[in-house]
């Protein structure tokens, strides 16, 4: 079980302050998810449910939304089957991209710019996660996915310097009807 371990790793960078949320994904036969407002220390016994053997786990400082849970990475796409963390710099269309998505039937669950990682990169699979994350994520800063081990592991895509603001590519518009 991984929780313990990721909670550890998060509350090595609480030193650096000014955080102002957490949270956990853990991939074992589904992606679960925790994430939580305010220190680590003051939050983390609820991750303890967490049964996954694989995760990432991001600390946030706001820049699109409030300081609450539901802005707290990490992010799902619409099924709940990409989890994404992303840190390193603001997505600078992503208002474009949350309205093109929302047109496509892409329900959002936060206010944050990274969460439409998460719906590109569903928009994107077909199978190879590493593709759907590289479509997605040409001119991105870092960011990590995860997504359960029978659908192919975890990538990860790092190619500009983390504080240049990035520009998302949109994915092409769905064969499959919008969800609902």
């Amino acid at each position: 079980m991984q929780p313990p371990i990721l909670i550890q790793g998060l509350k090595r960078l609480e030193y650096r302050g000014g955080y102002d949320s957490f949270g956990i994904a853990t991939v074992g036969s589904a992606i679960e998810v925790y994430k939580k407002t305010g220190r680590i220390s003051d939050g983390e016994a609820g991750a303890a449910h967490l049964t996954g053997s694989t995760g990432i786990g991001h600390t946030r400082w706001a820049t699109h939304g409030e300081p609450n849970d539901l802005n707290a990475h990490p992010h799902t796409d619409c099924s709940g089957r990409i989890a994404v963390v992303h840190n390193g710099g603001v997505i600078e269309n992503y208002g474009e991209l949350k309205r093109q998505l929302e047109e496509r039937g892409h329900t959002f669950r936060s206010e944050t710019d990274t969460e439409v990682i998460a719906h590109l990169i569903e928009e994107h699979y077909d199978g190879d996660l590493l593709a759907a994350v590289n479509a997605t994520l040409p001119p991105a800063p870092g960011g990590l996915v995860c997504r359960p081990r029978d659908r192919g592991g975890y990538a990860a895509n790092r190619r500009r310097p983390r504080r240049e603001p990035a520009r998302l590519a949109s994915g092409m518009p769905r064969s499959s009807p919008p969800r609902t």
